[in-house]
């Protein structure tokens, strides 16, 4: 009988992993449908081929040495596609509490719901270049990205790993990222800054005078799905990050998580909304989008610890935030189409920053010590990959390119090519 239990336990909980990890997947289109509406109709082939690609080249480096970094289980070496039924149930069985003790899951479940997460990180980076990158050179700094920057912070959050041996941020600091607020979305947007500097405004975004242009996206339905899509795919991100489902406690876990999530999204679509309002006098959608997904961020750091109003607080805060920022990076020149530096880094940060609010045994200190360390370790590496990218290739598409747009030159084909005039 207690075998069953086990075996019961194992197949809910793998088969919920395998189900949350296609959600974070499906959050891949949700990235690829905002972007694409939020960019110029002459670049969507293009952002459309960076999310896709990305995507790939995500799973394959993470698959040959990612894994292998963060969690010190390389997928080839370590047998993860055979499992012995005896032993698992000997090892869950051995356990003094039974099987309410760890997670019961396939290895393999769990590789896949982890490669997803760094398919996010590098999404993030795809829309704060866009308009004016080189596909192959965006797409030679996700292989960097993916198979070496982000698992190296992963092993020291996550991973357990402590900094270069110098410190661990778990145990010497108490550091809390639930789901990622720091280690996913910041992480994605500190690299994408990183780039940003480097490659500068769009052509015809800042004026002479310092007055800022305006450059409206081509398609806002296909911005409210994508929106919508990443809205939903969430649910698994931050879900999924309880790991187990297969008792009454960690499915209590998961409900509260659900419930938090989709408070602090609301919250931060009407904060965003308001203060729009409040200050430019229009109901600004991109503004609304672009607050949702702050709120998103915002929990995600500990979306198991607040109560579903403070969750709507956290988020709606979160959504101020972002307006803010993105008011703030135009101001000072840096480019950033879809917001993601604002979205992601921002409010990534003040994600990890509210922890200690909710959660029992976190201090600002130590959730300030692992975003300083998720911070400097991500940028300072991705400039100097960028740096390394621009010597030997160049970042930037030509002025003539950018003008005709980014489609044909690095795709050869137009989105909507029954709309262009000849």
């Amino acid at each position: 009988m207690e075998n069953n239990i086990f075996e019961l336990q194992y197949a809910l909980d793998t088969f919920y992993f395998l189900v949350c990890g296609a959600l974070v997947m499906w959050m891949a289109a949700g990235f690829a449908m905002l972007e694409a509406g939020l960019v110029r109709s002459k670049n969507t082939t293009e952002i459309l081929t960076k999310n896709v690609a990305l995507f790939a080249i995500a799973c394959t480096m993470y698959l040959v040495c990612g894994y292998q970094i963060m969690y010190g289980g390389g997928y080839f070496l370590s047998g993860i596609t055979d499992v012995d039924s005896a032993a698992v149930l000997a090892d869950f069985a051995a356990r003094e509490d039974g099987f309410q003790g760890g997670s019961i899951y396939s290895g393999a479940s769990d590789f896949f719901f982890q490669v997803v997460f760094v398919a996010t990180a590098m999404s993030i980076v795809s829309g704060a270049v866009a308009e004016r990158m080189k596909l192959w050179a965006f797409l030679a700094f996700a292989v960097v990205m993916t198979a070496v920057i982000y698992p190296l912070e992963g092993a020291w959050t996550w991973g357990g790993a402590s900094v270069f041996g110098m410190y661990s941020l778990g145990d010497d600091f108490g550091f809390k990222d639930f789901a990622g607020s720091g280690i996913v979305h910041m992480a994605g947007a500190a690299a994408a800054l990183a780039g940003v500097i480097l490659l500068g405004a769009r052509k015809g975004k800042y004026g002479a005078n310092g007055e800022i242009r305006a450059i409206p996206g081509a398609n806002l339905p296909l911005a409210t799905l994508g929106t919508f899509i990443l809205w939903m795919g969430w649910f698994g991100f931050n879900g999924g990050s309880v790991l187990k489902l297969g008792d009454i406690g960690n499915a209590h876990a998961v409900a509260v998580v659900f419930m938090n999530t989709n408070a602090a999204a609301a919250g931060g679509l009407i904060g965003a909304l308001v203060l729009a309002y409040i200050l430019f006098r229009k109901a600004d959608l991109t503004m609304a989008l672009n607050g949702a997904l702050a709120g998103l961020v915002a929990i995600t750091a500990s979306p198991d610890t607040p109560t579903p109003f403070v969750a709507t607080i956290i988020g709606l805060v979160g959504g101020l935030i972002v307006v803010l920022s993105i008011l703030t990076l135009d101001k000072v020149k840096i480019d950033d189409p879809v917001g993601a530096i604002s979205v992601h880094g921002v409010v990534g940060l003040y994600g990890l920053l509210v922890v200690p609010v909710t959660a029992d045994g976190t201090t600002f200190g130590g959730q300030l010590m692992g975003a300083a360390t998720i911070f400097v370790w991500v940028f300072a590496a991705s400039f100097v990959t960028w740096m390394v990218l621009k010597v030997i290739m160049g970042l930037r598409v030509t002025e003539e390119e950018e003008y005709e747009g980014v489609d044909l030159s690095e795709c050869g084909m137009e989105a909507y090519p029954e709309f262009t005039n000849k």
